[in-house]
Formats: C-alpha cells, sequence, structure tokens
C-alpha cells in the first residue's frame, strides 16, 4: 500500500505518454485521444470521489524525481507534435519510430488535415498546461534547489510563461483574494477577459518585481542577471527550435500550442480565486482559496487540487499537502471545472451561490464588507440583489 502512494502520482506521466502516442498515432486518433482525456477527468472525477488521504512518504527524493521527469516527457510531446504537422521528417524521428513500433508513422503523418490539427494544438497545449505548468508550479516555489528551478522554469518556458516563477512565488501569493492580485478574478468577470488581463498585469507585475530585486543587489535591469529577459529568452530559443523542425508552419503550431497552454493557466487562476476577497492586513488562511479533493485530479496533478492548503503555506511540499476538506470547494474537479469556465452563464449560475455561501460562512467582519463592495460592482444582478443598499448601511453600522 506504501508502493501505491507513489506509484498513483505516475498516472500523471501514463496521460502524457497516451497523448504522445495519439499525436504520432495521428489523424482521427488524435481526436479521439484528445476526447478520451477530457472524459477520462470529467467521469473519473464525478464517479471516482474524494482523496482526503495523508500518507506519509519516507523517500521525499522519488516524488521529487517523478517531478523533473515532466521536462524530457514534455519536450517529447511537444516535439512529435510540431513534427506531425511540419513538411519532412525532422532527424529522420519517423523512420525511426516506423522501424522501432512497426507503424508506419510518416503514412499516418500525411493523412493530418486541418480538423486534426486543431485537435493537436488543443491536446498539445492542453499537455504544456499538465505537463509543464503543474509540475514547474511546485518545482519553482523550490527557490533553494537550483535543479528544481532550472527543471521548473524550462518546462514554463514552454508556455511563454516563465514569468509565473517571479510573479506567482512573489506577487501573487503575497496578495491572492485581494485587488492587488493580477491572477485574483473579481466577481463579475467572465474568463476570457481575465486570460487577457491576468496575463498583461502578470508580466507587468513579474517586471516590476525582478527590477526592484535587481536594484537591491546592485546588478543592471537590462542585463543577463534579469531573470524576466532571460526567461522571454527561453522561450524564444523553442520558437527557434519549431522553426528548426517544420519552418514557419512549425513555428507557428508551437506558439499556438503554448499561448493555448498559457490560457488554461490563466483559466485555473481565475477558477482557484474568482469572487474571493480578503483583508490585505490579514495572512492567507485556507478560506482565501477555492479547493477540490476529487481523486483522478490530485493523483494525475500532483496534488494542485489541495489549492488551499498550499497558499495558507506555499512552502509545503505537494505530497504534505492536507486535503481541508472544509475549505471552500469548486464545483468539481480541475477539467470539469475548467470546462464551466469556457461557458460565462453556466459558471455564474454556478459560482454566484458558492461565492454568497463564502461570504456568509467563511468572510470575517472586514471581508464581508469587501464582499459587499465587490458585488455592488460585479455588474451581476444575482449579487447586486444578495447586497441591496440596506443590507450595505447595516454591515457598515
Amino acid at each position: 500500500m506504501k508502493l501505491f502512494h507513489y506509484l498513483k502520482y505516475f498516472f500523471f506521466h501514463v496521460i502524457g505518454l497516451l497523448s504522445l502516442g495519439t499525436l504520432l498515432a495521428g489523424g482521427d486518433y488524435i481526436i479521439l485521444g484528445f476526447v478520451a482525456i477530457i472524459l477520462f477527468y470529467v467521469i473519473g472525477d464525478a464517479i471516482g470521489g474524494d482523496d482526503t488521504s495523508t500518507p506519509e512518504y519516507n523517500n521525499a527524493g522519488i516524488l521529487t524525481f517523478q517531478l523533473w521527469l515532466a521536462l524530457p516527457l514534455l519536450a517529447l510531446i511537444v516535439f512529435s507534435a510540431v513534427w506531425a504537422f511540419s513538411a519532412g521528417d525532422a532527424l529522420g524521428f519517423g523512420a525511426w519510430v516506423s522501424q522501432l513500433t512497426g507503424y508506419d508513422v510518416l503514412a499516418a503523418k500525411a493523412q493530418n488535415g486541418i480538423g486534426h490539427g486543431v485537435a493537436a494544438v488543443l491536446l498539445t497545449g492542453l499537455m504544456i498546461g499538465m505537463i509543464g505548468t503543474i509540475p514547474a508550479h511546485e518545482l519553482t516555489h523550490r527557490t533553494w534547489d537550483k535543479i528544481s528551478m532550472f527543471v521548473g522554469r524550462w518546462l514554463l518556458a514552454f508556455s511563454f510563461d516563465t514569468i509565473f516563477s517571479i510573479e506567482h512565488v512573489y506577487g501573487h501569493h503575497h496578495y491572492v483574494a485581494t485587488r492587488q492580485d493580477p491572477a485574483t478574478a473579481p466577481r463579475g468577470r467572465n474568463v476570457y477577459h481575465h486570460v487577457v488581463a491576468s496575463t498583461i498585469k502578470g508580466n507587468v507585475s513579474a517586471w516590476n518585481i525582478e527590477k526592484a530585486r535587481l536594484q537591491r543587489i546592485n546588478k543592471a535591469v537590462v542585463s543577463w542577471h534579469n531573470k524576466f529577459l532571460r526567461g522571454h529568452a527561453m522561450s524564444l530559443l523553442l520558437v527557434a527550435a519549431a522553426y528548426g523542425i517544420g519552418g514557419w508552419q512549425g513555428a507557428l503550431f508551437f506558439i499556438a500550442c503554448a499561448v493555448w497552454g498559457k490560457s488554461l493557466l490563466e483559466i485555473v487562476n481565475y477558477m482557484e480565486h474568482y469572487g474571493l476577497v480578503r483583508d490585505p492586513q490579514e495572512p492567507v488562511q485556507p478560506r482565501h482559496s477555492w479547493n477540490t479533493n476529487k481523486r483522478v485530479s490530485s493523483w494525475s496533478m500532483f496534488n494542485l487540487t489541495r489549492h488551499s492548503h498550499h497558499h495558507a503555506q506555499g512552502e509545503v511540499p505537494y505530497h504534505k499537502l492536507r486535503p481541508y476538506p472544509e475549505a471552500p470547494m469548486m464545483i468539481s474537479g480541475y477539467l470539469t471545472t475548467i470546462l464551466v469556465t469556457l461557458v460565462p452563464p453556466l459558471w455564474h449560475k454556478l459560482m454566484t451561490p458558492k461565492v454568497l455561501h463564502w461570504d456568509q460562512h467563511y468572510a470575517n467582519e472586514t471581508e464581508r464588507k469587501l464582499a459587499a463592495e465587490a458585488s455592488l460592482n460585479s455588474g451581476l444582478p444575482a449579487f447586486e440583489q444578495a447586497y441591496g443598499q440596506q443590507h450595505i448601511r447595516s454591515q457598515n453600522a
């Protein structure tokens, strides 16, 4: 049983290998693979129940190595995807795979059409978000570990988001659930607005954080010491590599996958903190993040689901995060909740009651005043109706 608690996190790698296989199989297999992964999460979280176990681990090095494995896995997935939708056979990769497996991937590649290309972008971007951002999120919190930071930042480079290692760790965790946090979506905002707004403001925040750091240590802002600039250069190198594999077609395909992968991160930011408020003078507590303990999401996403504990104690490694079943809960697991965010009317219908419940049962007195103000500025009738002027005056009395 103890061995299983290590093995369960390999669900993450199995999903990645399944995606790799469908990309190489080509044609309708790509569409089927993408749909199968979505259904696996949606149905699995719906029927799999919650995982609230907190096992003890004596070999933390294995758990870290599982995270490190994400980099070669993601590199292979992205290379295969770019190769599959580019002319030629870069590095003789197709001939080698065909000889190794007995499956003619070159013939399969020749049958790929526009619809398959769209599915491949969606699938590869999903893998950039999952195989890239999720372990990178864990690794870049380990600021004392040079190897983990190296692996984490390269994983983020696939989504043009190395600034996440700056803004998330030193900005978001400090300002979460306040107006100063680009990643916290205010009440009434839709996810499409949030993806753009959070991306722009997150980059500005990361630049300011890095600029202040360099000034403190008397280093030039525009220099190799600047992790903001160096990180975006890493992403440009990956674009250049995609160009080397498949010319402009390969580069544009990779850019589309990367932008979708980055968008997924901002969608996750959106659903992890939507509508929550916090007094900036108060410490971050588990109630300031939406949580979920769905088994499939937890096992295959390195406990990213236990977000309430993560924000209360950002330095705690993923295998030590507690489930906090009393914390405010998301709609369901991560993929299911992502799908709901993409339909704003459905999102607001399901989330507005949850946010109002949070106001009543989780918020302190100061936060209730902040919640009332946020609700009146939300533009949503349900929030405005819940917080009429008479209710506001009674709270301020």
